[in-house]
């Protein structure tokens, strides 16, 4: 599959820049025809790049590459599997071992184009290799857009779980060019509007709006509902983690308010061996929460609904067999989001009004379980 990115500097005017602030703030960059501002991101103090991009987007990395030798640098392309594939402490090894062997310095650079696994490994490479070096993401795909290439977090998988080994590592800058998303299959677009839904209920309910009132329309590309829908969704993101980059672990609930259905979500991605796409976990992972906080007392009847009914208009799932509760329940108790043996989850009291739910009863998790089976 080629990616239609292109570098041409006229189209850029349209551009919407979202600054992500904290410690060195940086913007995401929404538009078409951006790649001509990679070069300025880099910087004249760059010499060597790495392009790191799946097997899928060759053909897109190889062009990328000759754009940066034509402009003066040194540049490689770190072809690594697709998808979850590629999240694995053994592919990290070959990136190191590549950039070893080309003399990658510190003031050298990684560029991480593809989805979400993707930028999720070059995020991590890049803040491992030499302790940090400079990092600009490139997703190509929607939730590598709304979520996993803004706000720092990058990590690889274990045996025993997704995302167990990571860095808070924040890119120089994230380009987020439109035109790539339109050779995504729609499935994969579609899952990556999972990550925007949860942005909706969580912060901006004007996100859920915008499906509601044409959920065809923000499948398609090319709309300017879509667009719309990605760039509330990344300021979402950009205003919570400028606010708590680093996810503190008490106080306020800070930046694990977009852990909302993630619990769950990435304890089925972990038993379906990654079969399951990220944002069709999430969705489930969504309304088993909502479930989880209706059984509590802290949510409607009418909320619920509201989850339900806003995932099926894009075509997501909202159910998961029966039968794997034992499974699920040990992948959740190993998730990172854990505290010792309290398992946490992040709840919504009404929508966008999101809180805690610590150590609940295992019995109301069972109830939980019950009702996002068919």
């Amino acid at each position: 599959m080629s990616t239609p990115l292109t570098s041409d500097h006229d189209a850029t005017h349209d551009a919407t820049r979202i600054r992500v602030h904290g410690e060195r703030p940086y913007d995401v960059v929404v538009g078409r025809g951006l790649l001509g501002e990679l070069g300025p991101l880099l910087g004249s103090s760059c010499r060597r790049v790495a392009v790191v991009a799946p097997v899928a987007l060759s053909t897109t990395a190889e062009a990328v590459r000759e754009d940066l030798v034509a402009e003066g640098f040194e540049a490689i392309a770190l072809e690594v599997p697709n998808g979850e594939e590629a999240k694995s402490p053994e592919v990290a090894a070959f990136c190191w071992s590549v950039l070893g062997q080309a003399g990658f310095t510190r003031t050298d650079a990684i560029v991480g184009i593809g989805g979400g696994a993707t930028t999720d490994l070059a995020g991590f490479v890049a803040a491992t290799w030499l302790r940090g070096v400079k990092l600009v993401q490139v997703p190509t795909t929607v939730l590598g857009m709304v979520d996993a290439a803004v706000g720092g977090k990058t990590g690889i998988n274990t045996e025993t779980g997704k995302n167990l080994v990571g860095a808070f590592h924040e890119p120089v800058g994230v380009l987020c060019d439109l035109t790539a998303l339109e050779t995504l299959p729609p499935h994969d677009l579609v899952a990556g509007l999972a990550e925007a839904v949860k942005c909706g209920l969580v912060r901006d309910p004007v996100i859920l709006d915008l499906i509601r009132d044409d959920p065809q329309g923000v499948r398609d590309p090319d709309s300017a509902r879509l667009r719309e829908v990605i760039e509330r969704a990344i300021r979402v993101k950009a205003d919570v983690v400028s606010q708590d980059l680093r996810e503190a672990i008490g106080g306020t609930l800070g930046r694990e308010v977009l852990n909302y259905g993630h619990t769950f979500g990435h304890a089925i991605e972990r038993v379906e061996d990654y079969r399951w796409r990220h944002g069709a976990a999430i969705s489930v992972g969504m309304v088993f929460v909502a479930e989880l906080a209706r059984l509590g007392g802290r949510l409607s009847d009418d909320d619920v609904a509201v989850h339900r009914d806003i995932l099926e208009s894009l075509g997501l799932p909202t159910t998961y067999p029966a039968g794997r509760w034992d499974a699920l329940l040990s992948v959740m108790k190993v998730d990172k989001k854990a505290r010792g043996d309290l398992l946490r989850f992040v709840v919504l009291d009404g929508i966008g009004r999101p809180g805690l739910l610590e150590g609940p009863d295992p019995t109301l998790l069972a109830a939980a379980y019950a009702e996002v089976t068919p």
